[in-house]
C-alpha cells in the first residue's frame, strides 16, 4: 500500500512538471511571437529591438537564481567561480540574439522546427571533426529531421504569415537558427567541462554564471556607446507600456520554466525531460498555428510530423541505451 502511495505521488510530481514546462515555455513562445510581430499603439509601430529581450531574460535569470540559491543552498559552497563562464556567456549572448533575431524573417513555427534539429550539427562536427561512429538508426533520426526541416522551409508559406513579418527573408533566418544552434553547442560542451571540473557545481550555480555574464554582454551592447539601441527600446516600452508588461511576463516564464526542468531532471533524469520539452515544442507550432494565425499547408503539417517522428525514434533509441546499461550494471 505504501509503495502504491509512492507511486501514486511519483505520477502526480511528473505530471506537475509537465504541466509546469508546457505552460511556462507555450506561453513564453506566445508572447516571443506577440512582442516580435505586433504593431502596438495608434501609431502601429514594431518592436525592433528583439536582442532586448535577451537582456531583460539574463537580469530576472541572474536575480532569480541569486534568489534560489539563497533560499535552498544550505550554505553549501564548491561550484564553480563566477569568472570560469566568461566563455560560455559570449556564446551564451550571441546564440539566443540571433535565434531571437530570426522571428524578423521566418514564423516562429519555423523558427521552432529549425532550433529542434540540433542533432545535425552535432552528428556533422561529430563524424566529421571527432571520427565519431553513429549506428545506421541514428542516421535515420537525423535524415528524418534535416528532411523535415528542408521541406517545411522549401514549402509555400502562407500570405497572411509574410504579412506579419518585419523582413521575410526565409534563408536569412534558417542560417540565424542554424548558428543559434552552432553557439548553443559551443555553450552545452562548455557549461559540461565547467561541471567536470567543479562537480559541487548546481544547476542554479550555472544559472547565476551565465546570466551574470549574459547580463554584463548584454549591458554594453544595448548601452556601451551613444545611440545604442537599448536606449530605443526602454523608449520603446515607455510609449507602449504594453510590451513593457509582455517582456516581462515572457522573462518570468523563462525563469519559472527553468525551475521545472531543474525539478524534471533531479527526480526523473535527462531523458524525461527531453521528452517532455520535444513535446512541447509540438504544441507550441499547434497553438501558433491556431492561435496567432500562422496557418500551415498540408506540405508544412508533414514536414513538422517529419522532424517530431525523428526526434521520438531519438528520445526511444536513448530509452533503449539507457535499459541496456542498466540491465548490464544489474547483471555485474
Amino acid at each position: 500500500m505504501e509503495s502504491h502511495g509512492a507511486g501514486l505521488r511519483r505520477v502526480f510530481l511528473l505530471a506537475f512538471c509537465v504541466a509546469g514546462i508546457w505552460t511556462a515555455y507555450i506561453y513564453q513562445g506566445v508572447l516571443q511571437e506577440t512582442v516580435s510581430t505586433k504593431r502596438f499603439g495608434p501609431d502601429k509601430k514594431r518592436f525592433e529591438h528583439l536582442a532586448f529581450l535577451n537582456l531583460a531574460q539574463n537580469v530576472v535569470c541572474l536575480i532569480w537564481s541569486f534568489l534560489m540559491i539563497k533560499i535552498w543552498s544550505n550554505g553549501q559552497n564548491g561550484g564553480a567561480p563566477l569568472w570560469s563562464y566568461w566563455s560560455a556567456g559570449i556564446t551564451n549572448t550571441i546564440g539566443p540574439a540571433m535565434g531571437i533575431e530570426a522571428l524578423k524573417y521566418i514564423s516562429y513555427p519555423a523558427q521552432v522546427l529549425a532550433k529542434s534539429s540540433k542533432m545535425i550539427p552535432v552528428m556533422l562536427m561529430g563524424a566529421l571533426v571527432y571520427g565519431i561512429r553513429y549506428t545506421i538508426p541514428e542516421y535515420v533520426c537525423t535524415l528524418l529531421v534535416a528532411g523535415g526541416v528542408s521541406t517545411f522551409a522549401l514549402a509555400k508559406t502562407s500570405s497572411k504569415t509574410i504579412s506579419k513579418l518585419a523582413n521575410p527573408n526565409a534563408p536569412l533566418g534558417y542560417g540565424l537558427c542554424f548558428l543559434n544552434l552552432a553557439f548553443d553547442g559551443f555553450t552545452n560542451a562548455t557549461q559540461d567541462s565547467i561541471t567536470a571540473r567543479y562537480p559541487k557545481t548546481s544547476a542554479w550555480n550555472i544559472m547565476l554564471g551565465m546570466n551574470l555574464w549574459g547580463t554584463i554582454y548584454n549591458m554594453i551592447f544595448m548601452f556601451g556607446w551613444p545611440n545604442a539601441t537599448g536606449y530605443d527600446a526602454i523608449q520603446f516600452c515607455k510609449q507602449h507600456p504594453e510590451v513593457a508588461w509582455d517582456i516581462l511576463l515572457y522573462c518570468l516564464c523563462g525563469a519559472v520554466g527553468q525551475n521545472f526542468i531543474f525539478l524534471t531532471i533531479s527526480r526523473f533524469g535527462s531523458l524525461t525531460n527531453t521528452t517532455i520539452t520535444t513535446t512541447r515544442k509540438f504544441v507550441s507550432i499547434v497553438v501558433s498555428s491556431l492561435l496567432s494565425g500562422n496557418p500551415l499547408s498540408e506540405k508544412q503539417w508533414a514536414s513538422v510530423f517529419m522532424v517530431f517522428s525523428g526526434l521520438s525514434y531519438q528520445i526511444y533509441l536513448k530509452w533503449k541505451k539507457v535499459k541496456r546499461a542498466q540491465k548490464k550494471k544489474k547483471s555485474t
